[in-house]
């Protein structure tokens, strides 16, 4: 009888509440990951934008394993310089994420950024899986019509294994904010960052 009693009450409570029984749960977290030259700059202007939980400096999309802060910038793994951005799919929307980044960068670019010069400074978009491709390229084509001079040229591209750098480039920003700013503005990304996108 106890046993007709919890699963009637059980029915009652499922009948009452259809949509929270036919939802599947959110995720709680979400990744993207995003390279925009100098990782120390991606990481602290990523950190500052709401519903992001953390930020990781660290390389993708190269051949070379484990790779260490050197073999990224001989430019002979292949790997970009980026950051894993991770964060609340229920207060932040990936395609709003990717309108911060857009921003952040100067996606006219292919050849590195601001005064950071290489294959391994470009900026680029990393996907895991088609439904972040398609907002991914939804995003790039929206981003390019609001360029104020020059041509998109960031790819999309799948994400390969996300490499954390090594400690000592993490918050970089933070820990060492005097050499952070002095490094920022003698490399002049804020003032090509309006000349691309305006004021």
């Amino acid at each position: 009888m106890r046993r007709l009693l919890s699963l009637i009450a059980a029915f009652i409570a499922l009948a009452a509440f259809p949509a929270l029984a036919a939802a599947p749960a959110k995720p709680k977290i979400a990744t993207a990951v995003f390279a925009g030259g100098c990782f120390w700059c991606m990481e602290h202007d990523m950190q500052g934008v709401p519903g992001v939980l953390k930020v990781e400096s660290g390389y993708t999309g190269g051949h070379v394993d484990h790779p260490t802060y050197g073999d990224v910038t001989s430019e002979r793994s292949g790997h970009y310089e980026s950051v894993r951005v991770t964060f609340d799919p229920a207060k932040l929307d990936y395609g709003f994420l990717l309108y911060k980044y857009w921003k952040l960068v100067d996606p006219t670019d292919d050849g590195g950024q601001f005064c950071d010069r290489g294959p391994s400074y470009r900026p680029a978009v990393f996907v895991d899986g088609p439904e972040q491709r398609q907002i991914a390229e939804k995003s790039r084509a929206e981003a390019a019509k609001r360029l104020k001079t020059g041509k998109m040229a960031a790819p999309i591209l799948d994400l390969k294994t996300f490499w954390p750098a090594e400690d000592y480039h993490r918050d970089y920003a933070k820990r060492h904010a005097l050499n952070y700013q002095a490094y920022r503005i003698g490399c002049g990304r804020d003032l090509r960052l309006k000349q691309v996108w305006g004021g």
